[in-house]
């Protein structure tokens, strides 16, 4: 962190802070590719889900042969310095809620010249929207075990100070495809942190 000095000195605080936090985190990401590099992207496989930002293709670890989700985002789209910090906040945030069983899982986060990669546990199950669309009919029970789910996820997400701000059917994954898999809440690009007012 020594040759930060000269780069932030003139910078107000707020600024400084941000400055080292992106600092801190580019060393991060940079240790991070190069793991991704020797280990994991073995052969990026189908394009499973697209958003406004990036495509979300299936990967392969190399070692150990365990599939991950990669949403691998075009630097292209990427215009305003906001839209980088809304990235680099997405991979943030997730870290933040990693040990929440009801958050996907960020195995790490790496940039190349083209691109920026957001690696990710699978969940393999889908959306909750397509089983809904599939199943037509559930029990009261078993909508009741999701919405206890939903609800746990905002309020752990509450208490640590982030708003998800984009909760919806299409966001929240089955880990697997057996009928009691347990949900995911993903899409964490719309969400910030937030100091609750008291």
């Amino acid at each position: 962190m020594g040759g930060q000095g000269a780069a932030t000195k003139d910078l107000p605080d707020t600024q400084k802070k941000q400055q080292i936090q992106m600092d801190e985190m580019n060393q991060d990401v940079s240790e991070m590719k190069e793991h991704l590099n020797q280990d994991l992207i073995n052969g990026v496989g189908r394009s499973d889900c697209q958003d406004q930002f990036g495509t979300t293709y299936l990967c392969t670890e190399k070692s150990s042969g365990s599939e991950y989700a990669c949403k691998s985002i075009p630097k292209r789209k990427l215009i305003r310095k906001e839209d980088y910090d809304d990235v680099w906040g997405e991979i943030q945030i997730m870290h933040h809620l990693s040990e929440h069983c009801n958050v996907v899982r960020v195995k790490g986060a790496y940039e190349d010249s083209v691109y920026v990669h957001i690696v990710m546990e699978l969940c393999a199950g889908g959306e909750l929207f397509d089983r809904f669309v599939s199943k037509v009919h559930y029990t009261e029970r078993k909508a009741d075990g999701f919405l206890k789910t939903i609800v746990g996820v905002v309020e752990a997400c509450h208490s640590l100070g982030v708003m998800h701000r984009d909760l919806k059917p299409e966001n929240l994954l089955f880990s697997t495809t057996n009928e009691d898999a347990s949900l995911r809440a993903t899409h964490f690009g719309l969400s910030v942190f937030y100091r609750p007012v008291l």
